[in-house]
């Protein structure tokens, strides 16, 4: 019996259940380039069929099976698959995909209970997640990238791994392999937020250079000042409420109390080290400096900004 002559895939992930499908075919092709791809369906999948799928052929050659949407197989045809399970032929192997959930939950039973090997592609809902995603993806196509660059990256594409997994692979090539803020910056400065929210945090992680860097990047590709001194705002405005919060509270309460994601919260308190409740409050009266200058108050907003990324990040060390 071969290694992948049962797979179970559960979880309705279609990129992760795609390249699960997708090894179990390479490696049976690595073995018989001629292994014949077979993709079966419960509407079309009559009983009796199967065990003819998988008798021995007069001409040879290996064969995959993908049944895709087990959960809609009846108690009739999950019988079969099952009994077939049990006595898998040599040459054949059998990919079964389901969304998970209790429907059809009979014949994830029985391909686990028979060793089939089970691969777990659930959906993607956790930002966290999204960012081990993305770094495994990076690495997958040969390069390195940051925890913050990467939930950058996020940002600017969504949250779909299919244009997440594109993207990255559209990077590394790119860049050569070393992915950081700037470079995620740089190939999506179609994205005049994400640039301001470069910028914004740079600044309020008192990191001056990167942040004036970053600024003259993004007034340069097009970035309206305005929407760069609003990240500038959000940012400062988020290290007073997540400082502001009260003791104790955290998880799921904190992020209720404060109507921001878990994600936010944990950016924001690994922001908030160095700074002083004083220091935020300077800060604060800064952005509204800045704020009514861009908007028509300045001659040169490019300077008022450069002045008031300089003064937010005095103000972090400040005590």
């Amino acid at each position: 019996m071969p290694a992948d002559a049962l797979t179970l895939i559960v979880g309705d992930e279609e990129l992760l259940a795609e390249r699960a499908v997708g090894e179990v075919v390479a490696a049976a092709r690595a073995e018989d380039p001629e292994t014949e791809v077979i993709e079966l369906e419960p509407g079309s999948l009559e009983p009796g069929r199967l065990a003819e799928l998988t008798s021995p052929s007069l001409f040879g050659g290996g064969k995959v099976l993908v049944l895709r949407s087990a959960q809609d197989l009846g108690k009739e045809l999950i019988a079969e698959v099952v009994a077939y399970a049990k006595r898998p032929a040599d040459d054949v192997a059998l990919v079964a995909l389901h969304p998970g959930g209790a429907k059809g939950k009979a014949l994830v039973d029985g391909l686990t209970k028979a060793g089939a090997r089970k691969v777990v592609c659930s959906k993607i809902t956790k930002v966290a997640e999204r960012v081990a995603f993305v770094r495994a993806e990076v690495r997958r196509c040969g390069g390195t990238i940051g925890e913050d660059a990467a939930r950058n990256l996020i940002e600017a594409v969504g949250s779909d791994l299919r244009e997440l997994a594109g993207a990255c692979s559209q990077l590394v090539a790119d860049t050569g392999g070393k992915i950081d803020d700037g470079a995620v910056a740089r190939y999506y400065r179609g994205r005049a937020e994400v640039s301001g929210f470069t910028v914004a945090d740079k600044a309020v992680e008192g990191r001056l250079a990167e942040a004036l860097e970053q600024l003259r990047w993004a007034l340069v590709t097009g970035t309206p000042p305005v929407l760069i001194v609003s990240a500038l705002a959000q940012g400062v405005r988020g290290l007073a409420k997540v400082g502001g919060a009260p003791r104790g509270a955290r998880g799921a309460g904190l992020a209720k109390e404060l109507g921001m994601p878990p994600w936010k919260i944990e950016r924001l308190q690994r922001q908030l080290r160095g700074w002083s409740a004083d220091g935020v409050a300077q800060a604060l009266s800064v952005v509204a400096e800045a704020d009514a200058q861009v908007k028509g108050g300045a001659t040169d907003p490019a300077y008022a900004l450069e002045k008031a990324i300089a003064q937010i990040v005095a103000a972090r060390g400040s005590r």
